[in-house]
Order: structure tokens, then sequence, then C-alpha cells
């Protein structure tokens, strides 16, 4: 069986059974013993913090002691690390080249990128340099980071210069958007070719991340996100956001090169996003099959749990259910 190696494993249960389920050998990492996603794994580690200088050949050990032959991080926290170490991992890293990381990890800095490639962005700047005339309402938003923190909504150049001075982090101004909001979950092959697109409503966010959602076929939206992904040239799993305006024009806010909260839609849709990975990783080349998933599909999320016991050597181990 192909053997994936997970980072920041965190609560992703539901990605690592995903790949159980499609055959894959599950080795997850996580700085946390009560990361929860280490108990679905077949194998799990506690790796040092992602700015140790351990981590890199942490992951290299277990690469080579598992004969890992794919890294798939779950988290934003460790792109930027990983990209620029891409060659020391010694097995296929899902992530595009290190510029297209960084600079999508950096809102301003992808707010640039999409304009370079001729990606519809909403207005965004600095903050120092909001032009007089700014519509608004208009956003202040973290220029680095993730859950929807540090977000708020300025209805006037008052509330604007509240917001810029209470805010606690370094933050771009952005326009607000009034059309309805869509998130695209996409998987690329190694050279950026976009294999397929799954649009899906946000029926309901919590923390930044999609509690409620439904797939639907809309081609202009596969559409829009093949074109993005491509010009990009994203690679394995990511997850657009955008917006569609009343005159027709869909802008994207962000972009996540991993799989994105709302992963149970695009799986219970059929998208096989699992076994693409795989198949990359075993040096095939998947076709695109674009449009080939099941829309109409509903995602409602609820909180679990894993109740867990010493192991007898330092370690936990999950608590065996009742007979």
């Amino acid at each position: 069986m192909t053997a994936v190696l997970f980072t920041c494993a965190g609560q992703r249960v539901d990605i690592v059974d995903a790949f159980n389920r499609a055959g894959a050998t599950t080795v997850a990492t996580d700085v946390n013993a009560l990361a929860p996603a280490l108990y679905a794994a077949h194998h799990r580690a506690l790796v040092p913090a992602i700015h140790d200088e351990d981590y890199l050949p942490a992951l290299r050990r277990l690469v080579e002691e598992h004969d890992v032959r794919v890294v798939v991080p779950l988290t934003d926290l460790d792109h930027v690390v990983l990209a620029e170490a891409r060659d020391e991992l010694g097995a296929l890293l899902l992530l595009p080249d290190e510029e297209i990381v960084a600079r999508l990890g950096d809102k301003y800095l992808a707010h640039v990128l999409f304009e370079e490639r001729g990606i519809d962005s909403p207005p965004t700047w600095l903050p120092n340099a909001v032009p007089d005339d700014a519509p608004f309402p208009l956003l202040v938003k973290a220029r680095q980071g993730f859950g929807s923190r540090h977000i708020y909504r300025a209805e006037d150049p008052a509330q604007l210069g509240f917001f810029l001075g209470y805010t606690p982090v370094d933050s771009i101004v952005q326009v607000c958007l009034a059309g309805e909001e869509f998130s695209v979950d996409v998987f690329c092959d190694l050279e950026g070719r976009c294999l397929n697109a799954i649009p899906r409503t946000m029926i309901e966010s919590k923390g930044g991340e999609s509690i409620k959602g439904m797939t639907i076929r809309d081609q202009r939206l596969i559409d829009v996100a093949r074109d993005v992904a491509e010009k990009l040239k994203l690679v394995g799993p990511a997850n657009i956001q955008c917006f569609r305006e009343a005159d027709g024009t869909h802008y994207v806010t962000d972009i996540n090169p991993r799989f994105g909260g709302g992963f149970p839609l695009p799986l219970a849709a059929g998208g096989r996003y699992p076994e693409l990975a795989l198949a990359l990783a075993r040096g095939e080349q998947p076709e695109p099959r674009l449009g080939d998933f099941r829309e109409g599909i509903v995602m409602t999320r609820f909180f679990s749990e894993l109740s867990l016991i010493q192991n007898g050597d330092g370690t936990l181990k999950p608590l065996a259910p009742a007979e």
C-alpha cells in the first residue's frame, strides 16, 4: 500500500479516514499528543514545532521509516517550510512551488499575484494606501492567518481608522463584496492541470470553516476554478473561495493550497481526491474528470470525540469501546 505522511494533522480525522478507505498506509504527525487525527492513522508520531531545526529531519526520518511516497500538509502552518525543503523530504509533496505558497499565505501578496495572472480579485490595499474614494463598507483583514480571525467591517472612515488601530495584527483593507460566496474544491496534477473542480455553497461557516454546505453543478464556477488553478499551477488539493457579484463577475478572495474545511462534501460527491493523490504518488498521470461528481449533496457537521488512555510507555492510545 502507498504510504502517506500527514503533517499538522490536528483535527482532520475526516481526511485521514478517507485515505485509509482509499487503501493508503497513513502516518500522521502533530506537535500535540491530543491531536485527534493522530489516532485515526495506522502510524502516529509527535514531531517538533514547525520552526524547530529538527522539524524537517523528523519528517525525513518518518519518510524513510515508513517508505512514505507522498506528504500531505493538513493546515497552512508549515506550507512555506515544506515548500522550501521540497527536495529534502524524500517524497512527493502535494504543494505548488515555494513562491506560490508564500504569496497565497499573505492576503496582500495573493491579491497582487491574482492581478498579475489575470484573476479577478476585489480591490485591496495596504492600510497606508487606501484611496480617499474607496467605497464603503470596507473590510480590515489579517494579512496572514486562517480561521477568519481579526476581520472587521468598517462602515465609514472613522470606523476604518478605529479598526486599523484596534487590530493586533498586520492587516489589509479590502472592498466588502455584496454577492454570494462559493467555495470550489479542486485537485490538480503535478503540472498544475486541473483534474476536477467541485463547487459548493456556503450555507453556514463557524470560525472560518464550513459546517453546512451543498455541492452544486455550476459550469461557470467550474470554469473559473479550473482557470485559476491552471494559471497558478496549483498542485494537489486546493480550496478556492470566490464571490459572484450581481453582474456575473467572479472575484477570488482566498486560495488555500490544501484540502478545505469542507472536504467531506467533495468526498461524498464522488471526487475521489484521496485516490488521485495516491495515483500521483505512484507516478501515474490521471486524466481530468471535470464535472464528474454528484450535485445536491448536503453536508451538516457536528462535534464528536475520542477517548484516550495511557499506553504504559508515556504515550496515549484510543480507549477500546465497551463490549
